[in-house]
């Protein structure tokens, strides 16, 4: 009794250490309240603004080769830029790539913070809005001129609330749309561009980023997507031209974000950091004379001149004429100065900009201001950035007393200040709460010793085993350590499964042999289908008749597998090439919505009818442990697993099934089925295409059977889809677990958990301590903190409720 009491409070204590850990190390930033104003500098007050209406244009996951490239659909947009009309850049998103924090920083000209990955996902999250911070959205209604309109991604009314006089809000999460999404913003654009109302517009399509989550960059829906948008690019440009009321607007076509070659973002890979940024107007022609485009990229996905993405913010606050806000690190885009011909009037503006990105120094490094530098001696960046503004600071003195100084030099100089400050303040640390981090791993400590007291009684039983559960628990915790070992992780898992964070995205077997081999890809899916259909009709037969039993399996396999050729079909027809259409359309149902649905209704049925004919069966025969109903429900859960899954990874289940097999023909003992649990389902995470980049989240499957997006619904299908193979090996070790228990280990399940528990708890703490000692590494938020995330997935999701809780209860239902 009281190794259960510790097993049960090792568990309670894991959910309260991951919540009092991430308090500590993903705390809000802290920022500067109010609104900016203009300061009255010597060089004069800000100089005339060239614009006073922007449109800004977000097509989600706008990856630069999508606009830049030979491969482009933007034709339209390459005639602008060639002509001078549109001025193009890459511009760096830093990681976490993923919508929320993008719009922060598109918006802000901040640094987000990592918590925003987590509310990301948070459909009613309110508590990330910018409503009291200060944005270039609340310069433009400060300035009274017209109102502000947003249609598109409803992330922008969460963060922006009773800021714009119009919106029509779409779901972002909503994944299997690519056209109604898209047409529910472009339906309001006419009527728009007629109205001399408004004096911010703002349109977020997300089209573009669906059909790369479902379907990769490649997919044959994307160059129509590009072309759809090209078309609207061409009519905003056009009615500037033709409407008087929008001659001084201003199109910024740009993306939040990239994308990986899986079609997938959220890491730092180059196509999820480079998104394409455009400015676009007639007016641009004054100050361009055009470039070369559609070009080839400088590097990987570097077209045109680099800049951060921050640097939108106070480059739209000269165009537009409005105080920089607050809390903005971006720095004035040099190649648009040119709008200012005027001497003065550009050092205004890079006086303005340096000083406000000083500001945040200043109140970042206090002790700065109070220390006395030696500039001949300047060590730390900090203190080589207060030595340039020193000199520059004179440069600007100078100017003013007797104009020696040389307006390039110092215009150098400015952009030189406003670059030093906004790396500096890119790769300060950030506010870490350190009490609350050294409480969660206290705790977590304290979860280790309960779960190694409760497995004192399973060292006894097979001393060379357990070393080797210790040594592999280790060796896992060291691995913590290491930024490339964290990204390499499936290595030690398998040397043959494909991830890690490096790997995301990069081809592999699913993405490359199939593609190329679809005839083998088939055969091998159709022998899973057949194989499962023959085990589970097995399985029925035994407490109903065979016929019978084969109609059941029949209605739910055939339903299953013509639902995966259909969405195979929408989704990724060239999986289909080479298939005469009249085979195809034999298969192909109209509705993916009615079919999923029907799919999870009717295996729903099947699972009750089946326990309630096994219960029926044993209570008949008075047998007993004879792991019947464990069985079918393990039947019939591999066929919902295979449903949430990429085609492309099915034949991965009827490998399993093999190595299933082999173990059940092993006499193993209590520790080995553990060991072997943990190995199989860390290596079929990875070799499904996970990793510990939030890039590999697989979103593809998470709408099945679901018209609209609802944060739970969503987030368990979510969850199985990208954890299906380590959801079929806890069920298949439960079928271990309960032979055993038949052969007389009654104490199984129990010294099965608690080795379980042991090694969550344990490689818990190792990430925890590795994220405290590390949390100024470079690598803290690209590799650390996404690592941390996956942490609190595999303790709670995996291990709490899929091992311990649904484990346990299969376990009973077997008995």
């Amino acid at each position: 009794m009281q190794r259960r009491f510790l097993l049960f409070v090792a568990n309670l204590l894991l959910p309260i250490a991951i919540i009092t850990f991430a308090i500590g190390f993903f705390p809000y930033k802290p920022f500067l309240p109010g609104l900016a104003n203009f300061e009255d500098l010597d060089v004069g007050p800000p100089p005339a603004a060239p614009f006073n209406k922007i449109i800004l244009m977000v097509v989600d996951a706008l990856r630069s080769d999508f606009v830049y490239s030979h491969s482009s659909g933007f034709q339209f947009v390459h005639g602008l830029i060639s002509t001078g009309a549109a001025m193009p850049f890459t511009a760096h998103a830093t990681s976490p790539t993923i919508t929320m924090p993008r719009v922060k920083a598109i918006t802000t000209g901040s640094i987000p913070s990592f918590l925003d990955v987590i509310l990301n996902f948070a459909e009613s999250d309110t508590t990330s809005t910018l409503a009291n911070q200060d944005t270039w959205l609340a310069q433009m209604k400060r300035k009274g001129d017209g109102k502000l309109v947003m249609y598109g991604d409803d992330t922008w009314l969460k963060l922006f609330p009773d800021t714009f006089s119009c919106s029509d809000g779409t779901s972002s999460f909503f994944v299997s749309d690519f056209t109604e999404v898209d047409n529910n913003v472009t339906r309001h654009l006419s009527c728009e561009l007629r109205s001399p109302e408004w004096n911010t517009l703002i349109m977020h399509y997300l089209g573009l980023d669906h059909i790369g989550h479902k379907a990769g960059p490649r997919s044959p829906n994307m160059l129509p997507k590009q072309e759809e948008m090209d078309g609207i690019v061409k009519q905003i440009y056009e009615a500037i031209e033709r409407e008087e009321h929008l001659a001084s607007t201003l199109l910024v076509l740009c993306g939040d974000h990239g994308m990986n070659d899986a079609g997938n973002h959220g890491g730092s890979s180059p196509g999820e950091t480079s998104p394409a940024l455009v400015f676009i107007s007639p007016k641009m022609r004054e100050i361009s004379r055009g470039k070369p485009c559609p070009n080839a990229a400088q590097q990987e996905y570097l077209f045109y001149d680099f800049v951060q993405q921050s640097d939108i913010v106070p480059t739209l606050a000269g165009l537009l004429g409005f105080p920089t806000p607050r809390n903005n690190l971006g720095v004035f885009i040099p190649q648009l100065l040119e709008f200012w011909p005027k001497d003065h009037e550009r050092i205004s503006l890079l006086e303005r900009n340096a000083r406000q990105i000083l500001n945040i120094v200043n109140v970042t490094f206090p002790e700065i201001k109070s220390e006395i530098l030696d500039c001949s001696n300047a060590v730390s960046d900090i203190h080589q950035l207060s030595c340039n503004w020193k000199r520059t600071s004179q440069l600007l003195k100078q100017r003013e007393k007797d104009g020696s100084a040389d307006t390039p030099d110092l215009d150098r100089a400015l952009l030189e200040v406003s670059t030093q400050a906004q790396k500096v303040m890119s790769s300060t640390a950030s506010n870490y709460n350190l009490y609350m981090l050294a409480y969660g791993i206290i705790i977590t400590a304290l979860s280790v010793l309960m779960a190694s007291i409760g497995s004192l009684s399973v060292i006894a039983k097979s001393p060379a085993s357990f070393l080797g559960f210790i040594m592999i628990t280790l060796l896992y915790g060291i691995m913590m350590f290491a930024s490339s070992f964290v990204e390499e992780e499936h290595q030690f898992w398998s040397h043959t499964a494909d991830g890690g964070q490096k790997l995301a995205g990069e081809p592999d077997i699913a993405k490359t042999f199939f593609y190329s081999h679809y005839i083998i890809l088939w055969v091998a899916t159709i022998t899973t289908y057949v194989n499962m259909s023959s085990r589970l009709s097995e399985r029925l037969s035994r407490t109903s008749s065979s016929l019978l039993a084969s109609g059941i399996v029949n209605s739910i396999t055939w339903p299953a597998f013509t639902f995966k050729v259909t969405y195979t079909y929408t989704e990724a027809p060239e999986l289909l090439q080479g298939f005469p259409q009249a085979i195809i359309q034999a298969f192909i149902r109209p509705s993916l919505l009615f079919q999923a649905r029907a799919v999870f209704l009717e295996t729903l049925l099947a699972l009750i009818y089946g326990l309630l004919m096994e219960w029926r069966h044993r209570a008949g025969r008075k047998e007993k442990n004879i792991a019947g109903s464990a069985w079918l429900f393990h039947e019939i859960l591999t066929l919902f697993l295979v449903t949430q899954t990429r085609v492309t990874n099915i034949p991965l289940f009827l490998i399993f099934q093999l190595q299933l097999n082999v173990l059940l023909s092993l006499s193993l003992n209590e520790i080995e089925i553990t060991i072997l649990s943990l190995l199989f389902q860390h290596v079929s995470f990875f070799a499904f295409g996970g990793s510990n980049s939030i890039a590999s989240i697989d979103l593809s499957n998470a709408y099945n059977g679901i018209s609209g997006y609802n944060v739970v619904a969503v987030g368990i299908l979510t969850f199985v889809s990208n954890w299906a193979g380590s959801i079929w090996w806890a069920s298949a070790t439960n079928l271990l677990l309960l032979r055993k228990y038949r052969d007389g280990h009654h104490q199984i399940l129990f010294n099965h958990l608690v080795l379980l528990t042991l090694f969550t708890t344990a490689s818990l703490f190792f990430v925890m301590v590795a994220c405290t000692a590390l949390r100024s590494h470079l690598f803290i938020w690209t590799v650390f903190s996404p690592k941390y995330l996956y942490s609190m997935a595999w303790c709670l999701g995996q291990h709490l409720t899929v091992n311990v809780i649904c484990g346990s209860f299969l376990f009973w239902l077997g008995l």
